[in-house]
């Protein structure tokens, strides 16, 4: 087996810097722990330019730099970043585990031929998590314990005999374990102070002096015990928010941010093996304008057909934010998932541009995204012979809590659209007139070329709207191709002509 261990060492700072693409455009930020005595859990690279150190006292970090910014620890934003990071390996390896409070775990063996070798599948693997924000440190070892504790060690060579795996481990740190401090510094006095040392001690009186969970991690790591590691499971329902450094007061600053929720959600949806349909953004407002009852503002959007590639997603969702006037400054973002529907995966192309993602959208959604979801309608087919009955059109911008309040009928009513492609059959004409048109004596007077023909259509005696014709498809004196008809609904073979669509 062979594991890797992505470990993210700036996850606190992390979560918040994520959402803005330029760090020079927001004040240098730092992370307090919080209570009553705050101290510095991260800080960026200007704040640490500045002097200010994790475990520092807020009050000292202010007195080097009083222009810093102040978050405190967001650690359920931790565990949701931490879950979609597994969430994106998922794509790499279906065994992958979250090791709290700042790795995630991958058994990446059975994949490696897949991507095309060891460093193709570390480089692919890598850069999916980088470009989501995160800083990262990354070890391969054998067994999941070693794949930790290398890369909480800095990463370095990847260990990839087992046989290696007690030389590589011997001289790091005990500090590196799961124990509590107190025991650290004992073993640190007693001049036990890394791997080796502890190992070289007897198993049973360490297990017996000390805390018996060293002897069990070294076991695991060296591969000389079992070490499970519990399967990590996608939710059901995509929702991530990220929260910004700084209010933002443009609509035009939020699309960096929206692009990396894009980006996760499309992680989530290929690791399910779905297609989002409908999804919500929320744009959180600041703290004292909530306070005083104003809600957030929702933008809600249907997609015409399940979709989960990110350049579409994210020029959906550009054209929709270029519709909202903000109310006041956003603080956060939240994007989630209302719908979503099976969506199988794409076969792979021989040629280069086969695998490139277009970033094209279709021009309903566009439209809709521009002009609202109501300005757009959709046409279908309904099984229906007589052409002026085969089509029908409808709105479904309605929002999915709207449409839940609605009383659903026992059976679907005559206008609703059947969306699915209707079968192949005799040739149609892309525009069909509102009403036909009599040709009278046009047919006699100039040449009329029959194309194809005849096809009868004969229908509606049980509404009252009977038809019995025969069309044709024709090109008339000006070279245009049309859909014709005669009219032989009172029994005559001899019926008047007329105009019902065009071709071309």
């Amino acid at each position: 087996m062979l594991w890797i261990c992505v470990l993210l060492p700036a996850l606190p700072l992390d979560v918040f810097v994520r959402g803005v693409a330029d760090e020079n455009r927001r004040p240098p930020l730092v992370i307090a722990s919080g209570g009553h005595y705050p101290r510095v859990v991260a800080a960026d690279a200007r704040a640490r330019a500045a002097g200010i150190r994790r475990d520092q006292l807020i009050s000292a970090a202010l007195a080097l730099a009083p222009d810093i910014a102040l978050q405190d620890r967001d650690s359920a934003a931790e565990i949701d970043a931490l879950r979609e990071v597994a969430t994106l390996l998922l794509a790499f390896t279906p065994q992958v585990s979250v090791a709290e409070p700042d790795a995630v775990l991958a058994e990446i063996e059975g994949s490696v031929r897949l991507f095309g070798g060891l460093p193709r599948l570390l480089a692919r693997l890598v850069r999916s998590v980088q470009c989501r924000g995160y800083d990262t440190q990354v070890a391969l070892a054998p067994t999941p314990t070693a794949a930790l504790l290398l890369a909480r060690a800095g990463g370095g060579p990847p260990v990839l005999d087992p046989a290696a795996l007690a030389a590589a481990l011997a001289p790091l740190p005990l500090a590196l374990l799961d124990i509590d401090a107190e025991t650290i510094a004992t073993l640190k006095a007693a001049g036990v102070a890394a791997l080796a040392a502890a190992r070289a001690l007897p198993r049973a009186g360490l297990a017996r002096r000390f805390d018996p969970r060293i002897v069990d991690t070294l076991d695991r790591a060296l591969g000389h015990a079992p070490d499970p590691r519990p399967p990590f499971q996608p939710s059901p329902r995509f929702e991530r928010r990220l929260p910004l450094p700084a209010p933002v007061d443009s609509v035009e600053a939020l699309g960096f941010g929206v692009n990396r929720l894009v980006g996760d959600l499309a992680g989530w949806l290929l690791s399910r093996g779905l297609g989002v349909v409908c999804l919500s953004l929320t744009l959180v407002h600041e703290r004292y304008v909530r306070d005083r009852g104003m809600p957030p503002t929702i933008a809600t959007f249907r997609l015409g057909a399940p979709a989960r590639a990110p350049a579409h997603l994210h020029s959906v969702l550009r054209e929709r934010l270029a519709r909202i006037t903000l109310p006041a400054a956003v603080e956060a973002i939240v994007l989630t998932s209302d719908e979503t529907a099976p969506l199988s995966g794409r076969n792979l192309g021989l040629l280069p541009e086969d695998g490139a993602d277009s970033a094209l959208v279709p021009l309903v959604e566009r439209l809709r995204s521009r002009l609202g979801d109501d300005a757009v309608a959709v046409l279908g087919a309904q099984p229906e012979h007589r052409p002026e009955y085969a089509t029908v059109q409808a709105s479904t911008g309605r929002s999915p809590a709207a449409r839940g309040r609605e009383k659903k009928p026992s059976r679907p009513p005559r206008d609703f659209p059947r969306l699915q492609a209707a079968d192949a059959g005799p040739p149609r004409p892309l525009w069909l007139l509102d009403e036909a048109q009599a040709l009278g004596t046009v047919l006699e007077t100039k040449p009329w070329v029959l194309r194809d023909g005849p096809e009868r259509i004969e229908s509606g005696w049980w509404d009252g709207r009977d038809q019995r014709r025969d069309y044709f498809v024709t090109e008339d004196p000006h070279g245009s191709i049309v859909w014709i008809y005669r009219d032989h609904r009172y029994g005559t073979d001899d019926g008047e002509w007329f105009l019902h669509g065009v071709f071309a």
